[in-house]
């Protein structure tokens, strides 16, 4: 049984082109013209012989004559089929053709007696024949579990979501622009790590057969970049997947898009200030407007943006003061955090500025000076050692960046490490390299890293992070008993 079950009257179809000697699939049909240009140069271009090509919307039929829909990547332009123009032997082949089936077709632009603008097929060619069913043309593909599985379907029935992941490229292509503008080189670092660091996340493991060596993907690119600066790479940056063996939310994606960049000389003041200047470039410039709606919320990026800091907040929001362990203990214990008498005060403070305040910032606000334990990879605060020079940004209760002042001190971060990984019988879990890249020089240095992801569900008005992600990782699930994806 073949494993996807063609519709009997597409297949039939299909087998009616071969008889008549018609490749279904066709090759090269060069010279065409994007759709959008033949409809603004119209005038231009009225009356010409002009090719086209593109999938079928719709279809018309009207006995010696029918109309067609097509569209490509930049729009839509209807056809006009015509028996007396293009023969009995093509009119037989063009009966054949069924929405969702690619074309190439060529023919004179110009108007019908209801002025639309119209390509009168003289010639064309099947290229590519669909054997199932697009959704109903009215309703496109609305259900999101089969849209996020199908995205294939989704993008050509569904203009918005085009438009959505176009406008992605261009949020990802700007913050190239930007930062190329401002002197930052942009690299790439490994994928697999013997020891994955930068972050405090799960990893997903894998096993090098050749070196019989097992690696990790890497949930950050912070220590491979550290080292660049390390070489003399004083402005670098990477934009790139990692992954993360956690869970799946509407904020949460295993694997995703980060961009982190790191600056010699600067500290976290100065990633507040290139943040804001970037983010507020990509809403004005590409997105439109410094004001962009969320959901119900109106988002004004115009900076300078309010800097909040982590003990301030928890204290307007949940009424504890720094120091006060014993309210925090409580706290924890009362939204269910997980060893809450036991843990740490400072990470337990951590996860209730996550569960009790984000969640209340529209922003832009950046969240700043962290207790130091929670941040084993940043500057202590020198007029508050207890603080790091770290900060969060928060925009519709999201983090969208996080930040440090960078620590550059190798005896310090070994101790950082120890304290990070709990055992002394754990070295293995110590990049020891970077620290020994530490122990050459490394200069002072801002650092920082933005999720992509998030970052265009704020500037676009997504809630869900499977919106802005082309093919979202899924629960496997068995293939329906169906020929096609049937709108729901």
């Amino acid at each position: 049984m073949a494993l996807i079950e063609p519709e009997d009257f597409r297949l039939e179809k299909l087998q009616e082109l071969r008889r008549l000697g018609i490749d279904p699939y066709g090759g090269r049909f060069p010279d065409t013209v994007p759709l959008q240009e033949l409809v603004e140069g119209f005038q231009e271009n009225e009356g010409r012989t002009v090719r086209a090509a593109g999938r079928i919307a719709n279809l018309r039929a009207m006995g010696k004559a029918s109309f067609l829909d097509i569209k490509d990547r930049t729009g839509r332009i209807q056809l006009f089929f015509q028996l007396d123009r293009i023969g009995e032997e093509s009119f037989h082949v063009h009966q054949q053709l069924e929405p969702g089936d690619i074309v190439g077709v060529e023919g004179e632009l110009t108007k019908t007696r209801t002025g639309e603008i119209t390509i009168f097929v003289v010639t064309f060619e099947v290229l590519a024949k669909a054997l199932l069913s697009p959704p109903e043309k009215w309703h496109g593909l609305r259900d999101q579990e089969i849209r996020y599985r199908r995205r294939y379907v989704d993008l050509f029935t569904n203009d918005e979501v085009k438009a959505l992941f176009l406008k992605r490229a261009d949020i990802i292509r700007a913050i190239r622009e930007f930062l190329h503008a401002r002197g930052y080189v942009e690299v790439e670092t490994p994928m697999m790590q013997l020891i994955p660091g930068g972050a405090a996340a799960r990893p997903f493991a894998t096993h090098h057969n050749a070196l019989d060596t097992d690696l990790y993907l890497r949930i950050a690119t912070e220590l491979h970049l550290k080292r660049l600066l390390v070489g003399g790479m004083e402005k670098v940056f990477e934009i790139g997947r990692v992954f993360r063996n956690e869970g799946i939310s509407t904020q949460h994606n295993p694997e995703y898009t980060l961009l982190e960049l790191y600056e010699a000389y600067g500290d976290y003041r100065t990633m507040m200030d290139l943040t804001e200047g970037l983010i507020a470039h990509l809403a004005r410039d590409v997105c439109g407007s410094l004001a962009l709606p969320f959901g119900e919320a109106q988002i004004d990026f115009s900076p300078p943006w309010p800097r909040k800091g982590f003990w301030e907040l928890i204290e307007e929001h949940v009424g504890i003061r720094r120091g006060d362990a014993k309210a925090i203990r409580a706290k924890a214990e009362q939204i269910g955090l997980e060893g809450a008498l036991t843990q740490d005060p400072d990470w337990l403070a951590l996860h209730v500025l996550d569960k009790c305040v984000e969640d209340r910032l529209v922003g832009p606000v950046f969240i700043v000076d962290y207790p130091k334990s929670v941040c084993p990879l940043a500057r202590a605060k020198p007029d508050d050692p207890e603080l790091a020079e770290r900060f969060e940004l928060i925009v519709a209760g999201m983090e969208l960046a996080n930040a440090y002042t960078e620590l550059n001190d190798p005896q310090e971060q070994e101790v950082r490490f120890r304290m990070q990984v709990g055992h002394e019988d754990e070295r293995e879990r110590i990049d020891r390299d970077f620290l020994r890249a530490l122990a050459c020089g490394m200069p002072p240095a801002g650092g920082i890293g933005i999720g992509i992801d998030r970052l265009v569900m704020a500037l676009t008005d997504r809630a869900s992070i499977r919106e802005v992600i082309l093919f979202p990782l899924l629960k496997p699930q068995e293939e329906p008993d169906e020929k096609g994806p049937t709108p729901q």
